[in-house]
């Protein structure tokens, strides 16, 4: 399943992106070394590799940051320098000030270049104010070249891409639950099969987060991205959220249904159900299976296939469920664990259904 999720293009972008690194690195320091003070040459390549990241609003937000950083830390250190000296204790004041600064939630993960800059302030500049405009000059240089490069070549957008995992996701999923309603069916179920479907539910929970994260990005890299996409590119990247939360939330009762039949399968208990319990708890689940496929469709969900399928997925478990209430008390705990856990899942998919339905 990993092989099936894997992000295409990733290589490529990354590739692309080391070299917009390379580049505007290089040119932020060319330009900084013939215009400005060797003492500060290298904080525009810095500022240019801190203005490129994976997205171009967080390449922006990094960047602001980073400047932000940057006025405070120079701020400390000159106003430092000109009240008390240059000083070791003063140094170690800097420090704790910088640090604290540093702490501020705006800064995010930049924070820390509060007491950095400050040093180099403090130390290489002595707090003289025209090192911290040398210094800026830098910062300003380094802040251009990285996202000019990033707005020259923006990243590409991959919505396509994440709407295949989905599908590909769901696919896998209606595919196992398919194959358990046959396990559950015949007359010797393969207890094998059901372990290794136990191990299949805890490797697609990873892929489902992973698909998740793809998907928040993939929403991120459309925020200030040059490259426009399609009109209903928000929309399906939405869709696409909402179903994988979906299968998320699915795989749970999947491993809890699966779990109590591997149990039963090796206390023989699964031989105490009633006749007609499995295959009609088998008919439930192939159309869950159906309905879980229809869901993940990379194109429009058919809504009235879809609510046809979790209907007739309702209607058989309800009559399963009224069968198993008169009959004889035989295995009545698995057959509770196993109504309750598919009954949870077509909650699921009804709640998909739902939150799909106003974008259709």
């Amino acid at each position: 399943m990993r092989r099936a999720i894997a992000e295409p293009g990733r290589e490529r972008d990354d590739l692309l992106l080391n070299a917009k690194c390379v580049v505007a690195a290089m040119v932020a320091w060319v330009l900084a070394r013939y215009l400005l003070p060797p003492t500060v040459s290298t904080f525009a390549p810095f500022t240019a590799l801190v203005a490129l990241q994976a997205t171009v609003y967080r390449s922006a937000r990094d960047c602001v940051q980073y400047l932000l950083a940057m006025a405070a830390g120079t701020t400390l250190a000159a106003t430092l320098a000109a009240t008390v000296g240059i000083h070791g204790w003063s140094f170690g004041l800097l420090t704790l000030l910088g640090l604290w600064a540093g702490r501020v939630r705006r800064l995010g993960q930049q924070g820390a270049q509060v007491a950095i800059v400050g040093f180099f302030a403090f130390s290489s500049g002595q707090g003289r104010v025209d090192y911290v405009g040398y210094l800026a000059a830098a910062v300003a240089i380094g802040a251009l070249c990285g996202l000019g490069a990033h707005l020259v070549l923006a990243p590409a957008r991959h919505t396509n891409h994440r709407r295949q995992a989905v599908a590909h996701l769901c696919t896998g999923m209606s595919r196992r639950i398919s194959a358990l309603a046959d396990t559950l069916e015949a007359s010797e179920p393969d207890g094998e099969r059901v372990r290794q479907w136990r191990r299949d539910w805890r490797s697609l929970s990873a892929d489902c987060r992973d698909i998740q994260d793809s998907i928040d990005t993939e929403v991120e890299n459309g925020r200030l991205n040059p490259r426009r996409g399609a009109a209903d590119v928000n929309d399906g990247l939405a869709r696409a959220r909402e179903v994988a939360d979906m299968g998320e939330r699915s795989l749970d009762h999947l491993r809890s249904m699966t779990r109590a039949v591997d149990h039963a399968l090796d206390t023989g208990e699964i031989d105490r159900l009633p006749g007609s319990f499995r295959p009609g708890f088998s008919s439930a689940l192939r159309a869950a299976s159906q309905a879980m496929e229809e869901l993940g469709r990379e194109d429009r969900t058919d809504i009235d296939r879809l609510e046809c399928l979790i209907g007739e997925a309702e209607a058989e478990l309800d009559r399963v469920q009224h069968e198993a209430a008169s009959a004889a008390p035989q295995a009545q705990t698995l057959r509770g664990a196993l109504l309750t856990d598919a009954g949870r899942l077509l909650a699921e998919l009804r709640a998909g259904q739902h939150a799909l339905a106003p974008a259709s």
